[in-house]
C-alpha cells in the first residue's frame, strides 16, 4: 500500500497598522515557521517587518521574505501606488528582509535606493539589474517632508555588516532591523506583554546578538546622540514601545558583560558566502554557552588594522574557509595575511568549510596555523552536504569544546580550592542520580543530573539545574520534550560510565546503550528504574545555569521496591 503524504500549509497572513500619523507597518506573519535559517529553533513563528513613511515625499523600509511575495506586494499596492515610492531604505540585505527588493523595483523602477556601501554591493548581486541608489552613512539624512527627516547612523555586524538604523525626527521612531527584534508571531502589534515576550527577546539576543556585543554597544552609543527615541521599530516581532526603555537596557547590560569576559574568540567568516555566516553562528553560540565572549568578523569588508588588533586580543581563533576566487577576493585574502602574521602560541584555533562550491582548503592553512604555535580546539568541520540539524548541532557543540578547552584553567584552579567550609557544606546536599536524554528532529542528546527536585503536584512537576555549557540545554527550551530517566541503586555504574565520557562534538550519545521510543519521541534507557516524559514549561537564569521547570505527562517505574541511586559529593564548588 503506498501512502500520499499529507502536505501541510503552513500559516502566512499580512498585517498592517498604522504606528503613526503617516508611518505604517506592514507585517508579514509567519505563524508556523519552527526554524530560523541558523541552528536554532523556534517556539512562536516570527514575523518580518516593512514599514512605510509617507511625508511629502515616501520611503519604503524594508521589504519582506519571499515566500510572502503576493500577499506582500498585493497589500503594498493596496496601500499606495508603487510609483509614489521616492526612497527604498535597505537596513540590511539578508533576504528575509530584502527577499522583494526586486520585485518592487520593478513596481517603482522610479524609487532610489539607500543603504550602506557593502548593502548596494550585496543588492547588485540579488537584483541583478540597473536601479537608482545612494550611499548613506552615520551623519547624513534624507528629508521626506512634514517633518519626517530620516537619519542615517552605521550599525555593521547586527548581525549581518551592511546593517544601518534609520530614526526619523518626526515621529522618534528608530527603524533597527534586526537588532532589538525576536522571533514572535502575535497579532499584538506592540510590546504590551513583556512576560510574553522576554524568554524571546532574551534567546534572540543570545543567538544573533551575544557574538557582535562589541558592536551593540557602538550602535547603541550613536544612539544616544540622536533624539528621544519613543519606538524601536525592529524586523521580527513586535515593535518595542511600552517597555522600550526595559528592553533597550536589558540589551545594553547583556553586551557589556559580554564584552568584559575574561577570555574572547574572533570568529571570522564571509558573509554572503555559502553558508559560512550561519555556520560561524552556530560555532560562535556555543562558545558564549560556556562563558567564552565573541567577536564576529566579516572577512569581505573588516578593515585590515581592526582585524589584527581582534586577533591580538583573542585567545582564540574560529575560520570559515573563503571561496578562492570572486568579488572582494583581495579583501579577504590582505585579512587572512593579518590573522596568520597576528596569531601566536597559546591560542587555540578552529576551522570550518562554508559549503559555497568554491572553499579554499581546510589543511594547508590548518598547516600554516600550527607552524606558529596554535593548538587545534576541535576537529575541522568539513560540510558534504547541505547543512541540517545535525551540521548546526555539531558546530554548536564544537564552538562549546573550544570554549571549555579556553576555561580549564578556571575550571581546575576552582576545583583546587576544596578546603573552605562553604564549598564543604554545600557539598552536603544530596541528589539522586538521574540521566536527562532529548531528541528534537535529527537532534539528540543525553546529560548526567544530580539537581533535580519535584517542584509541583498539579501538574506534576520538577525543576533541573542545567549547566549552560551543556549541549542538552539548547534542546531544553520552552516546549521542548524530553525523558527524566531515574537510576536505580547499585545498578547505574555502566549507565553512568557512559554518559560521564566527554563526545566528540556530534556523536552519538546513545551508541551502545539499550534504549526505546517515548511518546514524545525522546529516548528511554532501557535499564533505567524509571522514566518520566516531560515538557519545559518555563526557564529561570542563574549565573552559570538554567533552572527548568518542567511538567510530566506520563511515566512508570520498572520495579516498585527498587531504590533511586544518590549521589554524594564532599565539595559543593564543581561537579
Amino acid at each position: 500500500m503506498v501512502t500520499t503524504p499529507i502536505k501541510i500549509e503552513k500559516r502566512l497572513t499580512i498585517q498592517t497598522v498604522d504606528i503613526e500619523p503617516d508611518t505604517t507597518t506592514i507585517r508579514s506573519l509567519d505563524w508556523d515557521r519552527d526554524r530560523f535559517d541558523i541552528e536554532f529553533g523556534l517556539q512562536n513563528g516570527t514575523t518580518y517587518n516593512s514599514y512605510l513613511i509617507r511625508g511629502e515625499k515616501t520611503a519604503l523600509v524594508d521589504t519582506s521574505h519571499a515566500k510572502f511575495r503576493q500577499l506582500y506586494l498585493d497589500t503594498l499596492t493596496g496601500l499606495i501606488d508603487p510609483q509614489e515610492i521616492d526612497y527604498i531604505i535597505i537596513s540590511h540585505t539578508e533576504p528575509d528582509h530584502s527577499g522583494l527588493v526586486k520585485d518592487v523595483l520593478e513596481l517603482a523602477p522610479q524609487a532610489v535606493v539607500l543603504g550602506a556601501k557593502t548593502a548596494i554591493k550585496f543588492l547588485e548581486d540579488l537584483v541583478h539589474q540597473p536601479f537608482e541608489y545612494k550611499f548613506v552613512k552615520s551623519g547624513e539624512s534624507v528629508d521626506l517632508g512634514k517633518g519626517h527627516i530620516i537619519d542615517f547612523i552605521n550599525a555593521p555586524n547586527l548581525h549581518w555588516p551592511d546593517t544601518i538604523f534609520s530614526y526619523d525626527r518626526g515621529t522618534g521612531i528608530l527603524y533597527t532591523c534586526d537588532a532589538f527584534g525576536m522571533h514572535y508571531c502575535d497579532n499584538n502589534a506592540f510590546d504590551e506583554e513583556l512576560s510574553a515576550i522576554e524568554r524571546d527577546y532574551r534567546f534572540y539576543y543570545e543567538c544573533l546578538m551575544a557574538p557582535n556585543a562589541r558592536s551593540v554597544i557602538s550602535a547603541m552609543k550613536r544612539m544616544k546622540k540622536l533624539g528621544e527615541i519613543n519606538t524601536v521599530a525592529n524586523g521580527h516581532g513586535p515593535l518595542l514601545r511600552h517597555n522600550l526603555k526595559e528592553m533597550l537596557n536589558r540589551y545594553w547590560d547583556w553586551s557589556n558583560a559580554q564584552t568584559k569576559a575574561e577570555k574572547n574568540v574572533a570568529v571570522f567568516y564571509v558573509s554572503d558566502y555559502g553558508y559560512s555566516d550561519r555556520v560561524s553562528q552556530a560555532i560562535a553560540h556555543g562558545i558564549i554557552k560556556t562563558g567564552v565572549a565573541v567577536e564576529m568578523v566579516d572577512l569581505r569588508s573588516a578593515d585590515n588594522n581592526e582585524v589584527h588588533e581582534i586577533v591580538s586580543r583573542a585567545a582564540g581563533i574560529v575560520l570559515g574557509m573563503p571561496p578562492l576566487s570572486g568579488n572582494n577576493l583581495k579583501e579577504i585574502t590582505t585579512n587572512i595575511g593579518t590573522i596568520l602574521a597576528a596569531s601566536k602560541e597559546k591560542q587555540v584555533i578552529g576551522m570550518f568549510e562554508s559549503y559555497g562550491g568554491d572553499d579554499e582548503p581546510i589543511d594547508p592553512l590548518l598547516t600554516k596555523f600550527r607552524e606558529v604555535g596554535l593548538k587545534k580546539a576541535f576537529p575541522s568541520i568539513r560540510i558534504k552536504d547541505n547543512p541540517d540539524e545535525a551540521t548546526y548541532q555539531l558546530c554548536e557543540e564544537s564552538g562549546t569544546d573550544l570554549g571549555q578547552l579556553l576555561s580549564r584553567d578556571k575550571i581546575v584552579k576552582q576545583i583546587k580550592s576544596l578546603d573552605t567550609d562553604l564549598d564543604k557544606a554545600l557539598g552536603r546536599i544530596s541528589g539522586g542520580l538521574y540521566i536527562i536524554t532529548a531528541k528534537k528532529g535529527d537532534v539528540s542528546s543525553a546529560m548526567l543530573a544530580s539537581w533535580v527536585s519535584q517542584a509541583s503536584f498539579e501538574p506534576p512537576g520538577f525543576t533541573i539545574a542545567v549547566a549552560k555549557d551543556r549541549a542538552i540545554e539548547s534542546l531544553m527550551q520552552v516546549r521542548d520534550r524530553f525523558v527524566l530517566n531515574v537510576l536505580e541503586e547499585g545498578k547505574y555504574q555502566n549507565l553512568m560510565k557512559h554518559f560521564l565520557k566527554r563526545f566528540k562534538p556530534g556523536a552519538d550519545r546513545f551508541a551502545g546503550v539499550n534504549t526505546q521510543t517515548a511518546n514524545n519521541g525522546s529516548p528511554i534507557l532501557t535499564d533505567a528504574l524509571a522514566y518520566l516524559e516531560c515538557e519545559v514549561v518555563t526557564r529561570m537564569e542563574c549565573r552559570d545555569h538554567w533552572i527548568v521547570y518542567s511538567k510530566v505527562s506520563d511515566g512508570r517505574v520498572s520495579d516498585p521496591n527498587a531504590l533511586t541511586a544518590v549521589h554524594h559529593r564532599k565539595v559543593g564548588n564543581h561537579y
